[in-house]
């Protein structure tokens, strides 16, 4: 060691760790800090000296290396089974920081019983960076009363001091100076005694020593609320040598491989204990897709309200279930083929409602329930057109036809989450396949008002709260309603979703009884 480290060994510089960490020093962000060792520590550091490597210097060591030091600064502590040192005041005899020498004792621990070490926890005051800009400048009044003149200082040149708000409050508690509102050009403040003696200084300059323990409670809880002084937990390991200690350490076999064995080389090897409180290598697995966790999520909140799931099985529908039973027109632009996919093999369904078919056909082309329709001539070959289905539309469709064919009409709540298919141009926002979400209620009396309160509490589940409605035109919904979220990240209102009441010319060529009313709602899942 260099005369310059031994003459600064009694106050060295640690590099203090949080205390929640591995053996950490205290509970507060890294900062270099002070530390004077008493006498029974200057003996370690003196006895250190002697035994440290001419490279080492005031440098910490390698952390290769911090095992094979700890255990031959422990060697020399003694063969009783008493001896042992401390961990802080190895790490500051071997030029260490605490928690290098923390992580060797880790080390040494895993090996087996070549240590033992005991955890122990302590508290100290150590000064805060402003409790030490204190010890160098002198405390707030002190300067605030210096930096006044005889002929005095105004007040408001006086606050512009880093220090001269607390200053100011402290100096005149202590009636070393006095304030005069009457002064000509504004309030001026005077000296009230010829001189003062930095009380708070000292304090902070013992704590500073190592001698915290001289000082009254009341002087400690003082600086400690004027953030000057804080209390630290230290947390440190008592160490003793262990059953098998040797001041070398043999890297132990961690695996039983078949050359050992045919080698026979396993018999003079020291091999790891196994730790069978440790938690074992996470299997890989799979995970589910986000889309499906998201699809679960509405699934769950649609069977909290009350719905049930609607079969949604079949990709494959007919022209008749998915736009003839949702009057839907046959010259509707969606039904060509540069929107729809349309089968070639089987081309065309075969198995209808004949008799539902045929109200559907007479209010396409003829008007009833009230409606005059679209007086055009309807065609069955178009209707048996296969496709993939546009919109899971058509399978509430079939579910509200079931529906109609029972005894005495029950109200009913339906929802499907399923794929769709479009012919899309591929863009950022379409895709050639989605999944579409839908929700369908059934009951007499059902107005707007009664789809509002729907939509809102289906959206509120799903903590989106901020809702517009705006009036829309479909083919099977009248009225018909787009449905708008606020989007906090984009700050505007986004289409979240579709609504309406279905028309009476879907419904009651169902037999559904007049009086009932369906509403409807859907929305994107990938949206």
């Amino acid at each position: 060691m260099n005369s310059e480290t031994s003459q600064a060994a009694p106050e060295l510089d640690l590099l203090m760790a949080p205390a929640e960490t591995q053996g950490g020093s205290c509970d507060r962000r890294y900062a270099r800090r002070h530390f004077r060792c008493g006498p029974k520590h200057r003996k370690c550091l003196s006895e250190a000296a002697g035994n440290m490597s001419p490279t080492m210097g005031t440098e910490a060591a390698a952390p290769g290396s911090a095992a094979e030091l700890l255990l031959q600064r422990l060697d020399l502590a003694g063969a009783s089974a008493e001896a042992g040192i401390c961990s802080l005041e190895a790490a500051a005899a071997l030029g260490l920081d605490h928690q290098v020498l923390v992580g060797a004792v880790k080390s040494l621990q895993a090996l087996g019983e070549v240590i033992e070490a005991e955890q122990r926890t302590s508290k100290k005051w150590e000064l805060t960076p402003e409790g030490e800009e204190v010890v160098r400048e002198g405390s707030h009044e002190v300067r605030v009363f210096n930096s006044i003149p005889l002929e005095g200082l105004a007040q408001s040149e006086l606050m512009k001091l880093p220090c001269g708000k607390v200053g100011f409050s402290k100096a005149m508690s202590n009636k070393w100076i006095q304030l005069d509102k009457s002064a000509e050009g504004g309030p001026c403040v005077f000296r009230a005694v010829e001189s003062v003696e930095d009380a708070v200084r000292e304090k902070l300059f013992q704590v500073q020593r190592g001698e915290a323990d001289g000082l009254e409670e009341k002087d400690k809880s003082e600086l400690k609320k004027r953030k000057l002084l804080a209390e630290v937990t230290m947390k440190t390991y008592w160490i003793r040598k262990g059953s098998a200690f040797s001041t070398t350490v043999t890297k132990q076999e961690t695996d039983l491989t078949p050359e050992m064995i045919a080698s026979g080389s396993w018999k003079d090897l020291k091999f790891k204990a196994y730790n069978f409180e440790a938690l074992g290598i996470m299997p890989e697995s799979g995970h589910l897709h986000p889309l499906l966790k998201v699809r679960s999520q509405f699934r769950q909140i649609f069977l909290e309200m009350g719905f049930t799931e609607m079969p949604t099985n079949n990709f494959i529908e007919s022209s008749f279930w998915n736009f003839d039973a949702l009057f839907q027109p046959q010259q509707h632009p969606a039904r060509d083929q540069h929107d729809t996919f349309f089968l070639k093999d089987p081309a065309e369904a075969t198995d209808f409602p004949m008799d539902y078919l045929k109200r559907v056909k007479r209010v396409h082309s003829q008007g009833g329930y009230g409606s005059q329709g679209y007086k055009y001539d309807w065609k069955l070959e178009e209707a048996r057109k296969n496709l993939l289905r546009t919109h899971t539309t058509a399978v509430s469709a079939r579910m509200l036809y079931q529906l109609a064919q029972q005894e005495k009409f029950t109200p009913a709540k339906y929802f499907s989450i399923d794929r769709v298919f479009r012919n899309e141009t591929l863009d950022a926002t379409h895709l050639a396949e989605f999944h579409q979400i839908e929700g369908v209620v059934a009951d007499y009396g059902l107005t707007l008002g009664d789809l509002m309160g729907v939509l809102k509490e289906f959206f509120t589940k799903l903590g989106i709260t901020q809702l517009r409605f705006k009036p829309a035109y479909n083919p099977y919904t009248e009225p018909s309603m787009e449905v708008f979220s606020y989007h906090q990240g984009l700050r505007k209102w986004v289409e979240v979703g579709n609504s309406g009441v279905f028309r009476p010319e879907m419904l009651l060529p169902m037999g559904l009884p007049e009086g009932v009313s369906v509403i409807a709602w859907g929305l994107s899942l990938e949206r």
